[in-house]
This record gives structure tokens, C-alpha cells and sequence, in this order.
């Protein structure tokens, strides 16, 4: 037997258990990953608690939990190549990550080696919030000059954004509560609180005007771009729908460029990128770690260790 979170009805933290298992074994084409660590995310919690966004991604109950793991690779079925026993991986797992066995298809299924010199803690947190700020940022193209707005750069998307834009040569203004502010000015952007006259705030602190914008948490910073005269193409957005207002650009982790990861990876072992890990979880204390990364006040991404 073997050990994954579990819920069999949706809601909060709570629906979450931590059960014994029929072990899982890789059979052909197929590796099992001896998870380690797996990263949390805004839509891990979003999928257990309402069954209209599990419905989006094919997901019912009972189901697994969790999206980004890394680990070993300990078993190889037949037929499966580019991964050998003793590799250290990391990927995802939509809807069972949270395990301490996770059988994954490569390539229908994400996974990738682990480079030298990052743990598997911060690796466990690359695949959704990564791909996902490269995805809303090469939708808007920063590039040396700009200035760039950028919503919700204190969570776990927003750390990845800020640094990334700032290694494309753009200013960056991030939103976020007022808590968070020196987090945020240690990551590069200047802060600014979120609420009502937004758009008047970031005029005080770019009189010269904003460039392009990317909304990670919902529709504020993209309209507050609009008002600030920001083009329709330059302005992304990751969790308002398919179909925003305005011709703003609606994209996500799916439309990343092939080589997203290993730029991100390549510049964390240059020094240029941090991950920062607001908190560790041991698994048995998974309500814990979902709360706290529901609470949405996280600076940077929370993990749970298995």
C-alpha cells in the first residue's frame, strides 16, 4: 500500500484525506515517479472545492489531488523512453500529484529532468505557475523600455511574472496588499495596492504611462491597463475566461513556448531567478497547506513534502 490525498465530495480543506492506497505500478510506456515534493496552486484548491471548474478539466469525484510533483523516477514500463530509474524528474499529474506514487505517460503527460542544483522542492513548483507566467507575459512581449503592470505579482503565478519581465528589460508595478510590499521591491517591481482607484495609483507611479499588462488574479488590472490607454494586445489575462472584455488576450500554462521551463530553470542557476517558498507541508498536514494557499495573503508558492 502506499499513501495519496484523497476527497470524495467537493469543498474545502476539510474534504481532504490523507489514505492508504493500492500501490501503483508503471506499466508500458509508462514511469512511476516516487514524488517527494509537490507545489500548490490556486487551481488545485479551485477544482476540489467547485465542481463546475472539475467539470472544465475532466475531473470527478473521487479523485486525487494536486498538480505539480517532483521526485524519482523508480519504475520504467516497457516501451517507455527518456527516462531511466534513479532520474530525478518533475512535472505534473492533473488530479493526483499529492501521492507517494504517481504512473505518468510521457509525453502525453508532463515530465522533465530535474537540472543539477535545484531541489526538488523548487522544482515541484515550476510546471503550472511557470508555464503560466510565460504564457501571459509572451502574449504581451515586454521588452527593454517598458513598464509593465502586472496583477497579483505577490502569489505564486506573480513571482515568476515579475522576475521574468524584469529579465526582459521592463519596469515592473505589481499589485498587491500592502503586506507584501517589500517582498515585492526585493523581487524588482515597484508595489501598489489593488482595490477601487487602481488606475489612479499607477498613474502616480508612471506618469510617463504604462506599456503592457498582464492580469493574473482577475479583471482589475486589466481594465485599470485599458483606462491608462494600454492596447487590447498588450494586455493579458490567465483566470477572467476565455473571452475578456475589451480584446484583452486570454491565455494560460497550455500556450507556453516548448523551451519556457528551461529558460526559467536555466536562469534560477544563473542567480537571475529566486523561487520563493512561502512554506513546506508535510503531507499529513495537507488541510494546513491548502488553507493557508487558499487564504490568498501567500508570498510565493507553498510545497508539500512526501
Amino acid at each position: 500500500m502506499s499513501r495519496a490525498v484523497i476527497y470524495e465530495a467537493f469543498g474545502g480543506p476539510e474534504v481532504l484525506e490523507l489514505r492508504e492506497v493500492p500501490e501503483p505500478h508503471a506499466g508500458p510506456g509508462e514511469v512511476r515517479v516516487r514524488v517527494t515534493a509537490a507545489g500548490l496552486n490556486p487551481m488545485d484548491w479551485g477544482i476540489a472545492s467547485r465542481p463546475e471548474v472539475a467539470a472544465r478539466f475532466g475531473i470527478t469525484v473521487p479523485s486525487g489531488f494536486g498538480s505539480d510533483l517532483a521526485g524519482v523516477v523508480d519504475e520504467v514500463g516497457d516501451g517507455a523512453t527518456g527516462f531511466a530509474v534513479g532520474d530525478r524528474v518533475y512535472g505534473g499529474a492533473l488530479g493526483r500529484a499529492v501521492a507517494d506514487f504517481v504512473v505518468v505517460r510521457p509525453p502525453a503527460d508532463s515530465l522533465w529532468l530535474t537540472p543539477q542544483g535545484i531541489s526538488d522542492e523548487v522544482a515541484s513548483t515550476l510546471p503550472v505557475a511557470g508555464l503560466t507566467a510565460a504564457a501571459a507575459l509572451a502574449a504581451i512581449g515586454p521588452r527593454p523600455g517598458d513598464t509593465v503592470l502586472i496583477g497579483g505579482a505577490a502569489g505564486g503565478v506573480g513571482v515568476f511574472a515579475v522576475q521574468l519581465a524584469r529579465l526582459a528589460g521592463a519596469s515592473v508595478i505589481g499589485t498587491a496588499s500592502p503586506g507584501t510590499f517589500e517582498f515585492l521591491r526585493r523581487l524588482g517591481a515597484e508595489p501598489v495596492a489593488y482595490g477601487a482607484g487602481l488606475a489612479d495609483r499607477v498613474r502616480a507611479l508612471a506618469p510617463g504611462g504604462v506599456n503592457a499588462a498582464t492580469d493574473l488574479f482577475g479583471t482589475e488590472t486589466a481594465e485599470a491597463a485599458l483606462a491608462h490607454g494600454v492596447a487590447p494586445e498588450r494586455i493579458s489575462t490567465v483566470a477572467a475566461g476565455p473571452n475578456p472584455r475589451g480584446g484583452v488576450r486570454a491565455t494560460g500554462a497550455i500556450d507556453a513556448a516548448p523551451n519556457a521551463l528551461e529558460q526559467i530553470t536555466d536562469a534560477i542557476l544563473a542567480g537571475n531567478l529566486t523561487v520563493p517558498i512561502a512554506a513546506a507541508f508535510p503531507v499529513e498536514k495537507i488541510r494546513d497547506a491548502v488553507t493557508l494557499q487558499a487564504g490568498r495573503h501567500v508570498h510565493g508558492k507553498v510545497v508539500v513534502t512526501l
